[in-house]
């Protein structure tokens, strides 16, 4: 039941009540104060509420979205909502409010971008509910929307970071396998792209000639590398090189050359990432994007964290080759390296330190004097002492170990996780008289593994504890975990790797058809690939209990955006339908019981005035009668729907008209004119009593030949009012001359004011209009 549903329980209070001019009782007053508090709650309530009808337009706002909109309520209403939606949210929303309006779903839920009166957007979460009419008939949609920009703006974030960390781990993962420079740029060259989310990349180094030269690109043509080669915007020895950005290339101070060329590729933005090896400027790596782009902070730290990992690669294949071929290149190889990040260690067959370069005297602390002739075991923590004879005796087989991952300790005895590749050294004659050790730091990546590994933990655990029933599957379908909850719903203990889809015993749709497993919402999910909203099914146990629940599946995609697995959550609302079971029931027993009190009334009304001997009693009494009447013709109309919050002008007047012309002179005609617009439920009694006033003031006093002449009335909406009129043959009066001596003028009048509206009285013809604003609904 929506908010317009209950708040009409509370505004629905039929009866003498309606009339200003009676004294209301604690109970009426109680009402009353309610009404305006629950009036209050919708206007002011922290999410935004938009009424439309089936073509989309805008019927009714609340303050909330308002503000998040920047519009103003008149500016919003009557315009589609689909005119303020970003257009490629547009055939999503429209698609399913075409499926609402048809009868297929009640409801759904989507996330999409709102425009905002500067022509801005943000993020909005919208459920559409369906309001319908006892019959099914789609009468209007509530659209409830969150602002989720802020989520949005983090989701984004969190999820281009992982995007970010994802791709330099898959470098640092490839680099440890290479065994070329080819290889060495592809894989640099897909890192950029993917972490930097650019369109094209490229690589250049310095060659023997200290020109930077291409070495790797994707996307580039052949004239713009040829036309940008050699270019470089730090000098070779630049001792700290930073990175250059331009973020429009058009707005830069280059060259107007250098702007035509790039433009002519199609480049608006670019970013110049220095490559530095052993400290020293090597080379460069450029990421371009096609429009202008903004570069953060993390941006750069990221993309420096490329270029290190990239030095590291071509440091690694550089020093491996140069290590291969020592003989003929010994100094090359020592200069590699001294220069190189990694700690670089040789022993003897009997684990004596022989070299210790720069980068072991950082990892581990010891100077080369200090550990030069120390046997290799100074770096072993206790415990780990006996990996050394099993690392010599694979070196004696000539075995080349790759990537041993290992604890090490340092000088100051802390621990650090190392990568360890260790290759035999030969001599001349080809003899093992050795072996070479490159030891790299790995304890960040360990650190973070055991990160990951504790989220997982602590994932599980909030699931285990959240009152919900929770279940997920992996891309097949296959249950892979289910907290305590789900079994207690499903009544029944799930097999992992085993159940499909649900993890309930059967299932049915709410009319009671049954739903096989594979096409439950889960299935759908994971075959559709898209989350699914706004489904109800029924599931049974094992000991044949039925629970009618709402389920929550939504995929779950790696940082690829394939799918790996699906997460379920099944909401009980068995308490839910017999709350509305036990509201309907109440609220058609309260119509029931005030039609029989108002047909009493009149009942009771019209006997005395049959048995009056005042003429001036019977007077009095018939009117009271009509005006009874006329109360239980709005009743009629807005109570005999399911939503008894609001009913249309075309259903009211009609009804009205009729009752009321039952009650005048037989040969009295009334002709029902024009009705459109909405009314809400608390203008039904005074807009009623007020059309039986000028209906019969018009036929007694306007009307001279009932056979000739009718009386017209029309009710019509424009400009977020309303215009009751009635129209007669007659002369007319002067509603200031009447006023004071008229009864039913000044019931009139009261009325009108009720309604915040304004009577007006013309001649010439005769005719009677009220005008008054149309309520909030």
């Amino acid at each position: 039941m929506n908010i317009q549903q209950r708040t009409a329980k509370t505004l629905c209070s039929p009866g003498p009540s309606a009339t200003p001019d009676v004294a209301r009782t604690p109970r009426e007053e109680w009402l009353r104060a309610r009404e305006e508090r629950l009036a209050a709650t919708y206007e002011h309530v922290g999410v935004g509420i938009v009424e439309v009808d089936q073509a989309g337009r805008m019927l009714r706002v609340n303050q909330k979205i308002c503000e998040l909109m920047g519009q103003k309520a008149a500016d919003l209403l009557g315009r589609s909502i689909f005119d303020e939606t970003a257009p490629r949210d547009v055939a999503q929303d429209r698609r399913q409010f075409r499926r609402q309006i048809a009868g297929e779903i009640d409801r759904y839920t989507i996330e999409k971008r709102l425009a905002r009166k500067d022509g801005s957007y943000f993020w909005a979460e919208m459920t559409s509910s369906s309001v319908r009419d006892g019959s099914g008939n789609f009468l209007y949609a509530v659209r409830v929307q969150h602002d989720i920009s802020a989520r949005k703006e983090a989701e984004q974030a969190l999820a281009r970071r992982s995007e970010e960390q994802a791709a330099l781990f898959q470098f640092s993962e490839r680099l440890q396998y290479i065994t070329s420079f080819p290889d060495v740029y592809d894989a640099g060259l897909d890192a950029i792209l993917a972490a930097l989310a650019c369109e094209r990349a490229s690589i250049l180094l310095f060659d023997n000639s200290d020109v930077m030269r291409f070495v790797g690109w994707r996307g580039l043509s052949d004239g713009y590398r040829k036309a940008v080669e050699g270019h470089s915007p730090w000098a070779r020895d630049e001792a700290n090189p930073r990175p250059v950005t331009f973020e429009d290339i058009g707005l830069s101070d280059l060259s107007l050359a250098l702007k035509e060329t790039i433009a002519r590729e199609h480049i608006a933005a670019v970013a110049f990432i220095p490559i530095l090896i052993g400290g020293r400027l090597a080379g460069k790596f450029m990421a371009y994007y096609e429009r202008p782009h903004h570069f953060s902070e993390p941006e750069i730290d990221v993309a420096l964290t490329l270029a290190r990992q990239l030095g590291f690669g071509i440091a690694r294949l550089r020093a491996e080759q140069a290590r291969c071929a020592a003989e003929d290149r010994g100094q090359q190889l020592v200069s590699i390296v001294e220069s190189s990040d990694d700690a670089i260690i040789s022993k003897d067959m009997n684990g004596i330190i022989r070299t210790w370069n720069p980068g072991a005297e950082r990892l581990f602390g010891y100077t080369a004097g200090e550990a030069i002739g120390k046997p290799v075991t100074i770096l072993f923590p206790p415990g780990r002492e006996d990996e050394e004879p099993g690392i010599l005796a694979r070196i004696r087989r000539g075995e080349r170990i790759h990537h041993y991952e290992t604890v090490r300790r340092r000088k100051d005895g802390s621990l650090l996780d190392i990568s360890l590749t260790v290759s035999p050294v030969h001599d001349g004659a080809g003899r093992i008289i050795g072996a070479s050790k490159i030891a790299r730091d790995i304890t960040d990546r360990k650190e973070a593994e055991r990160k990951l590994r504790d989220s997982e933990q602590r994932l599980t655990e909030l699931l285990a504890a959240i009152p919900a029933a929770i279940y997920t599957t992996d891309a097949q379908g296959k249950i892979t975990y289910f907290n305590q909850a789900a079994v207690e719903f499903s009544g029944r203990t799930p097999t992992l790797g085993s159940d499909e889809w649900c993890v309930t015993w059967k299932l049915f749709m709410p009319d009671g058809t049954p739903l096989p497993h594979d096409e439950c919402p889960m299935a759908i999910a994971l075959k559709e690939g898209h989350a699914v909203r706004g489904a109800e099914a029924v599931a049974e146990r094992p000991d044949g209990t039925r629970v009618p629940f709402i389920p929550f599946p939504t995929p779950l995609r790696d940082s690829f955006g394939r799918i790996t697995g699906a997460i379920n959550m099944l909401v009980d609302i068995s308490e839910r339908r017999q709350a509305e079971s036990q509201q309907q029931l109440l609220l058609d027993e309260l119509n029931h019981r005030t039609k029989n009190n108002m047909q009493m009334l009149q009942s009771l009304l019209f006997s005395a005035a049959r048995t009056a001997h005042s003429e001036e009693a019977r007077k009095v009494l018939n009117e009271a009668s009509a005006r009874i009447a006329a109360m239980a013709a709005a009743q009629r109309v807005l109570y005999g729907r399911s939503d008894a919050s609001r009913f249309a002008a075309e259903e009211f007047l009609p009804t009205v008209c009729e009752t009321i012309r039952q009650l005048l002179p037989p040969d009295a005609r009334i002709e029902c004119g024009a009705a459109h617009g909405v009314l809400s439920n608390d203008v039904a009694m005074p807009l009623a009593l007020i059309l039986n006033e000028l209906l019969t003031n018009a036929v007694k006093h306007g009307i001279k030949d009932h056979a000739r002449q009718g009386v017209r009335v029309s009710l019509t909406s424009g400009d977020g009012r309303l215009a009751l009129c009635v129209e007669d043959g007659g002369e007319g009066f002067d509603l200031e001359e009447v006023r004071k001596t008229s009864s039913g003028i000044q019931l009139l009048l009261g009325l009108a004011r009720q309604l915040h509206g304004t009577l007006s009285v013309t001649k010439n013809p005769s005719r009677a209009c009220l005008d008054f604003p149309v309520a909030k609904i």
